[in-house]
């Protein structure tokens, strides 16, 4: 039973051995097994994501760069911003490493046209959509021109639109592309409040993941 016993021994200890010489951990650079590994690139937006220029201005990139870990990545930029039109803008950024994986940001780039009777209006602050009590923010960004963040009032969503007030009290969302679809508004009305203000807002969003109902907020 003991020479049994040995022989047991002898023959797990023979196939650990075997398995410890055939798992070798001495792998080429950049690879665990055959699989190899790959450094995605990340972007850096130089300058504000959101930018705004009033129309025959001068619009400058300020640019991306990007790395893949330590080494750097050349930016390709598309898109153009046209300083003598009004409207949004859309500059997208895309590095791609040596394994051929991209990475892309975007640059939104508002040319606008304010007259005098909307120059000096503030409608930034916090509204609230009248159904749910979903914060719609906005942020004044130059003389008649908003970044909303929420704009449609859904909970749980990331989207951001450029907001336009050229004249007096009207506002309307210009037609560009936010959170990767074509995105506008219709049927814009507002309430006043106090002088170069407004109480309440109400608006249909254009876009493919909204519905056709007429939006009310009102400011908190």
């Amino acid at each position: 039973m003991k020479r049994y016993i040995s022989y047991l021994i002898a023959v797990v200890f023979s196939m650990i051995m075997v398995s410890c010489n055939k798992d070798s951990f001495n792998y080429p650079p950049g690879y665990v097994g055959i699989s190899k590994i790959t450094t995605y690139p990340i972007i850096t937006v130089a300058g504000q994501q959101y930018m705004a220029v009033a129309v025959g201005g001068t619009f400058t990139d300020p640019g991306a760069t990007a790395k893949a870990g330590s080494a750097d990545v050349k930016v390709v930029t598309s898109g153009t911003v046209d300083a003598a039109t009004v409207g949004v803008y859309l500059l997208t950024y895309t590095a791609t490493n040596t394994d051929g994986f991209s990475a892309t940001a975007n640059r939104y780039v508002a040319i606008y046209s304010t007259d005098a009777t909307a120059q000096n209006n503030d409608f930034s602050g916090d509204y609230a959509r009248n159904t749910n009590g979903s914060i719609a923010e906005w942020t004044k960004v130059a003389p008649g021109v908003y970044t909303v963040f929420n704009p449609g009032g859904a909970p749980g969503t990331n989207l951001t639109v450029f907001m336009f007030n050229q004249t007096g009290y009207k506002i309307f969302i210009p037609d560009q592309i936010a959170g990767g679809s074509p995105t506008s508004s219709t049927s814009e009305s507002t309430t006043p409040g106090a002088p170069g203000t407004i109480s309440q807002y109400k608006m249909e969003i254009v876009n493919p993941g909204y519905g056709t109902a007429i939006r009310t907020f009102n400011l908190q």
